[in-house]
């Protein structure tokens, strides 16, 4: 199967899964703002679309035409989520038919577009990958929405049962050795500029968690009153702990008598001890870490310790609907014996997003450059979430500290 194959099978996967999150829900679900840190579905349906009519239409072939009059009503830089509701923004029904004959001149243009072409918006089909990338983002994103809004889940699955029979006993820590390694990517056609270039980080020994910090562990933390103590959360994290009342993880309820349930597509469920904890902020994942007499991993740590990881063996592109207990997925383990790196949960790490040694902006600087700075923390490795398309160990997410609508939990660790 050549490149422009595989590129058309993908287009096509990609838009089948965004249709699939948007086509179960009615209009004004669709249309509605179900939360200030969200876009209404709308938007991200008609988003995807336009970014594909600027970067696989105009931006290959100068003579398409395209719809450039809805470039600044789909820019997310220029209007922020908590005001999309109010725009003009185009009806359900007009956002598909839009990326329906978005997609069909692009295949067009699939067809005609040289992939050995020498403009490095073409090569290597990185254009393609960029936006099929884009479109798994917004669908992840929109997954967090239906999450929020308490959509029924839509599709049919019975799989967590069967991870959770295939789970090994994962506890403790892995002693990864220090040393020289390379760090991000020059070789990936498909990267961001902001895993790039390839450049030496040495490091010392360290012990990082065989396993992301699970449910059980973190009811530990609660129960010690970890969200009382003011000795494990810095002066920012224990301003916005006291300001937001927070006393557990988002989506969770403390029960009579004491047990604790996750909501989860707007279904009560009991907690389940084993899966890694879910929707935490950075703040969250440092404070347990002080308290456990540990650290977030650098990302350079990180990194380093997903080494080998594989994606196919992960749980990732929703093959579950949540994440899978810790031990599950065992052949996606590092070459470090370290589990479930890729996939399951992201995990916030002590970096803040910044550039590396030598950092170009392609092809644009909204995606990375407009970023860098103290104010973002760097998550790793995706979620159940996440489609294998659009990770690697090379992969660099990052958002605001207090974010916990993402599918975001962490793993400590330590000084050797």
């Amino acid at each position: 199967m050549g490149l422009s194959d595989v590129i058309a099978r993908e287009l096509e996967a990609v838009r089948r899964r965004s249709l699939g999150l948007t086509d179960t829900l009615s209009e004004d679900d669709l249309c509605r703002q179900h939360s200030p840190l969200m876009s209404p579905l709308v938007w991200d349906l008609a988003h995807v679309g336009n970014y594909e009519d600027q970067w696989l239409l105009r931006a290959v072939d100068s003579t398409v035409a395209g719809r450039p009059e809805l470039d600044d009503l789909y820019d997310a830089f220029r209007h922020p989520r908590a005001i999309r509701s109010g725009l003009s923004l185009l009806a359900p029904d007009a956002a598909r038919a839009y990326i329906g004959a978005v997609r069909d001149q692009a295949l067009d243009l699939l067809d005609r577009a040289p992939l050995d072409d020498e403009r490095p918006l073409l090569r290597d089909g990185f254009v393609y990958g960029m936006v099929i990338q884009h479109e798994h983002q917004h669908d992840e994103t929109m997954l967090a929405t239906r999450q929020i809004m308490g959509a029924p889940a839509f599709w049919a699955d019975s799989r967590p049962l069967r991870a959770r029979e295939s789970a090994q006993n994962v506890s403790g820590e892995v002693l990864i050795p220090g040393g020289e390694f390379v760090m991000g990517t020059d070789v990936d056609p498909w990267a961001y500029d902001n895993e790039r270039p390839a450049h030496p980080v040495t490091l010392e020994p360290f012990w990082i968690d065989a396993a992301a910090v699970t449910n059980a562990a973190y009811v530990e933390f609660i129960g010690a009153g970890g969200y009382d103590d003011r000795r494990w959360w810095g002066d920012a994290g224990w301003k916005w702990v006291q300001e937001a009342g927070l006393e557990a993880p988002e989506f969770w309820r403390r029960q009579v008598g004491g047990d604790w349930t996750v909501t989860r597509w707007g279904v009560p469920q009991p907690l389940d001890p084993d899966e890694p904890v879910q929707h935490v902020c950075w703040y969250e994942a440092a404070a347990y870490a002080a308290w456990a007499g540990r650290r977030l991993p650098t990302e350079a740590e990180w990194e380093y310790a997903a080494a080998g990881a594989d994606r196919d063996g992960a749980n990732l592109g929703q093959r579950l609907s949540g994440p899978a207990p810790a031990g599950a997925f065992a052949g996606g383990a590092s070459k470090w014996g370290v589990h479930q790196m890729l996939g399951d949960v992201w995990e916030w790490t002590a970096s803040d997003f910044t550039a590396y040694p030598g950092f170009a902006t392609f092809p644009y600087r909204e995606y990375s450059e407009v970023f860098f700075g103290p104010d973002y923390r760097v998550l790793r490795g995706g979620s159940w979430a996440t489609h294998p398309l659009a990770i690697r160990t090379t992969f660099r997410n990052w958002d605001y500290p207090i974010r916990r609508q993402i599918f975001a939990g962490f793993r400590t660790a330590r000084d050797a």
